[in-house]
């Protein structure tokens, strides 16, 4: 398994940077007007170390400032061996020193899941809570405890009319989410573990099929016509 590890390069985020000589990645700046407190670099350190199946490329990037004192993100994809993605998401690493009422409790963790689906696959009724149970099973597969799960699964498609009549329909599947992950010793959570659950999912709906022992339960989409594309 690769480390969570990955590149730093300008884009529309603002984000900049590069691999180091090592291979590594440069960290992107934590997103603090005032000092980082210690669980807070602790989980960020977390993140940063996780071991991710192989498949998944991630990246730092630019964090948004207003939704907690401390905030730190990364981007995901996973790939098929070439240039396209099969899914792709972010995830978001929040953190109240004085704790948040909505989150009882001082981290939360914020993502969204997209990924292309086959039309037909879009229409079955049962795909959103399939799709919300594969969140849960990957937390809970890995014995992570977490709280006020909540969140919305959307799936949209498009279809094609004019000079565009050429192009096939196409069909989405986004996952917006959030939970609060249970903090351990020094009051920071388990990021790594937490990334890496989030991977299972971001695997799991880009029809990868899973890879960990007990998984035989788990139900994946198959792999589509073609990836995702913007």
């Amino acid at each position: 398994m690769a480390a969570a590890q990955g590149r730093l390069s300008d884009g529309a985020d603002g984000t900049n940077g590069t691999d180091n000589d090592t291979g590594g990645t440069q960290q992107a700046p934590l997103e603090a007007a005032d000092p980082v407190p210690a669980p807070f670099r602790t989980a960020v350190d977390g993140l940063l170390s996780a071991l991710l199946r192989p498949g998944v490329e991630i990246e730092p990037v630019r964090a948004p400032r207003r939704l907690a004192p401390f905030s730190y993100a990364l981007e995901a994809a996973v790939v098929d061996g070439g240039d396209d993605d099969l899914a792709d998401g972010r995830l978001v690493l929040l953190h109240d020193p004085d704790g948040h009422e909505g989150w009882h409790g001082a981290f939360r963790l914020v993502t969204l899941v997209r990924a292309e689906l086959e039309p037909e696959m879009a229409v079955d009724p049962l795909l959103p809570e399939v799709c919300w149970t594969w969140l849960t099973g990957a937390l809970q597969s890995r014995g992570l405890g977490y709280g006020e799960p909540s969140g919305t699964v959307t799936r949209a498609s498009s279809h094609h009319f004019g000079g565009l009549a050429e192009r096939p329909a196409t069909s989405q599947i986004e996952i917006r989410a959030s939970w609060t992950p249970r903090e351990g010793p020094g009051g920071a959570p388990d990021t790594a573990a937490h990334l890496a659950a989030w991977c299972d999912l971001l695997c799991q709906i880009g029809g990868l099929p899973p890879i960990g022992p007990g998984d035989t339960s788990v139900v994946s989409l198959p792999q589509r016509r073609g990836p995702r594309t913007s």
